[in-house]
C-alpha cells in the first residue's frame, strides 16, 4: 500500500520507507511482580535466545534471535511475559495508572494493554475491561488468567452504552482504526485503505472518546490511542472534542523518539495544542506505528462532582445484585471456601485481609478490587460481567470445593509444604494422563511444583497421584516443558 499522502508530515521519510520494508522484531513485556526483566532475560539466555532491553521503555525486551519460537517456552506458559509490540505499550505508559485507582479500558480485547495496566496497578484498585466482541473477550480472559491478574473486572458490552453513574480516575480508549501502523506484520489483513472507511470510522472514534470523557471524574485522565497514521482518525478526532468537551491536552511525558502531533494537514487546521500529542512511526522504536493523546478532564463543581464523591462506587464486599443467595448464605460459603483454601498456603499471605472474595453461582472468586461500579452496571442489559479477578475454588461433589489451577499459580510463592514436586519421570507420566505411585499420605488435592513454580493441581488417592491440569493447557505444557530434575 502507498503512504505517499504522509510524505510531507513524516520528518525522516527515508528512514520510514526503509523501516516498513521488513517485519518488526519480536518484543515481549515482562509480567512485573512475578519476575524481573533481568531474571527473565537470564532464563531466556540460558535457552539460547539473544535478547536485549528496549531502551527507554521499562519491562519490554527485544528478542533478536532464538532456537525456536519464544511462545514455546515454559516461561510463556507460566505467564511470565506477554508478546507485545513496543509501540502498543505506549498507551498504558501515557495513561500512567497508579495502584488503588479506578480505571476503565473501553476497548480492551485481546488484553495486551489491559494486562499492562494491571501490572502498573500492582494488583490493587479496580480495572474494568470492556469490549463488545465476546470472541475477543475469551482471548482477553485467557490472557488475564495466564498472567494471573487479580484486579480486573471483565465486562461484555458496547462501551457506548455503559451507565455513567460510576466515574473513573483514568480511561483508556484504544480506538478501532484503519490499523496502518501494523503494516510490518506478515499476513496483516486489518489495514483499511478506502476513502469511505476514513470518512466513517472517525465518527465512531469520536463518539467513543466523548463517552470516555463522560465516564471520567473531574480532574481525571483520558488517553486516546490508535495504531494508524491517518490524521482524520487522530488529530481530527481530538480537535473535535476539544471544541466542546471539558478537557484539555497534556504532554504525554514519554522520553522516547517520536514526532509531535499535527496542527494542519491537507488544508485542515487543528488546535495548536495538538502538538502535545505523540506520533510514533515504525523507525522510531523499530516497531509499529502509533498515535497517543493524553487529555485531562477539567475540574468542575456541581452535581457531577458530588456524584463521584458520594455514590458512584460501592464496597466490593457487596455481592452482585444478580446473585440469589442471602447475605448469610454467601458469608457462610465464602468462610468455608477460605478455610479449605488455608491448607494450601503458609503464613506469608492472609487470605482474609489481603484479598476480597466473591461468590458467583457455586464458584468462589478471589480479587483485589476494594470497590466496583454501582448496581446499575450489573443490572443493565447493556453490560454483563463475565469475570472478576481469578476463580479460586470450584465445587466437585457434595459441595466440597477444590482450588483451581489459576489460584495455585497465583499464590505459588505462598504455597505450603503440602505441595508435591514430581521427578522428571513422574512429570512425563502425569502429562501423559497416567496415575503414578507416590509415597505420600492421602492429602487429596495438592499443588504440583517444578522448581519455584506451581504448574497446576494434582489429586492423591490411596498413594496414587493424578494430574488435574486442564486438557488444553496440559497439552500446551507437554509441548514446551522439559522438567529436568525438580
Amino acid at each position: 500500500m502507498s503512504f505517499d499522502r504522509y510524505r510531507k508530515i513524516i520528518p525522516d521519510w527515508k528512514s520510514f520507507q526503509d523501516s516498513i520494508q521488513g517485519r518488526d522484531p519480536t518484543t515481549i513485556r515482562v509480567r512485573t511482580g512475578r519476575i524481573s526483566s533481568a531474571q527473565l532475560m537470564g532464563r531466556l539466555g540460558d535457552q539460547g535466545f539473544s535478547v536485549e532491553a528496549v531502551e527507554g521503555i521499562d519491562s519490554f525486551i527485544r528478542v533478536l534471535e532464538g532456537p525456536f519460537n519464544i511462545t514455546d517456552t515454559i516461561e510463556h506458559w507460566l505467564g511470565l511475559f506477554y508478546v507485545q509490540q513496543v509501540s502498543t505499550g505506549i498507551a498504558a505508559l501515557a495513561l500512567r495508572p497508579k495502584p488503588g485507582e479506578k480505571i476503565l479500558d473501553l476497548c480492551a480485547a485481546p488484553g495486551g494493554k489491559t494486562t499492562q495496566i494491571a501490572d502498573l496497578m500492582e494488583g490493587t484498585g479496580c480495572l474494568v475491561a470492556v469490549d463488545r466482541n465476546e470472541g475477543r473477550l475469551q482471548a482477553l480472559m485467557a490472557n488475564i488468567y495466564r498472567l494471573v491478574h487479580s484486579n480486573v473486572m471483565v465486562v461484555s458490552g458496547d462501551g457506548l452504552r455503559l451507565p455513567e453513574t460510576s466515574l473513573f480516575d483514568r480511561v483508556l480508549v484504544d480506538a478501532p482504526c484503519s490499523a496502518e501502523g501494523t503494516l510490518r506484520r506478515k499476513s496483516n489483513r486489518r489495514i483499511k485503505e478506502s476513502k469511505k472507511f476514513r470518512q466513517s470510522v472517525p465518527k465512531r472514534q469520536e463518539v467513543l472518546l466523548r463517552k470516555a470523557i463522560a465516564l471520567t471524574r473531574p480532574g481525571g485522565v483520558v488517553v486516546y490511542s490508535t495504531c494508524t497514521f491517518a490524521p482524520e482518525e487522530n488529530e481530527g478526532v481530538i480537535d473535535a472534542v476539544l471544541k466542546d468537551m471539558p478537557v484539555y491536552l497534556e504532554e504525554c511525558g514519554l522520553q522516547i523518539p517520536h514526532s509531535p502531533g499535527l496542527t494542519r494537514f491537507e488544508g485542515k487546521t487543528f488546535d495548536e495544542s495538538l502538538e502535545k500529542t505523540c506520533r510514533i512511526y515504525p523507525h522510531h522504536l523499530d516497531s509499529g506505528g502509533f498515535f497517543v493523546a493524553r487529555l485531562r478532564h477539567q475540574e468542575e463543581r456541581g452535581d457531577r462532582a458530588c456524584l463521584h464523591k458520594s455514590s458512584g462506587w460501592q464496597d466490593s464486599a457487596v455481592q452482585f445484585p444478580s446473585e440469589k443467595k442471602t447475605g448469610v448464605e454467601v458469608k457462610e460459603v465464602i468462610a468455608t471456601g477460605i478455610e479449605r483454601m488455608l491448607r494450601y498456603v503458609n503464613g506469608q499471605v492472609d487470605l482474609v485481609s489481603d484479598f476480597n472474595w466473591l461468590l458467583r453461582g457455586k464458584d468462589l472468586w478471589l480479587h483485589g478490587c476494594d470497590q466496583w461500579p454501582s448496581d446499575d452496571w450489573f443490572e443493565s442489559k447493556n453490560c454483563r460481567v463475565l469475570s472478576v479477578g481469578l476463580r479460586a475454588m470450584a465445587p466437585v461433589f457434595r459441595d466440597e470445593m477444590r482450588p483451581t489451577n489459576d489460584i495455585l499459580r497465583f499464590l505459588e510463592r505462598c504455597v505450603s509444604s503440602i505441595a508435591y514436586s514430581p521427578s522428571k519421570e513422574e512429570w512425563d507420566g502425569l502429562l501423559n494422563q497416567e496415575s503414578i505411585s507416590v509415597s505420600v499420605n492421602d492429602y487429596g488435592f495438592i499443588p504440583l511444583k517444578w522448581k519455584n513454580h506451581v504448574l497446576g493441581r494434582g489429586l492423591i488417592q490411596k498413594g496414587n497421584l493424578k494430574g488435574e491440569i486442564p486438557g488444553v493447557r496440559r497439552r500446551w505444557l507437554k509441548k514446551v516443558f522439559t522438567p529436568g530434575d525438580s
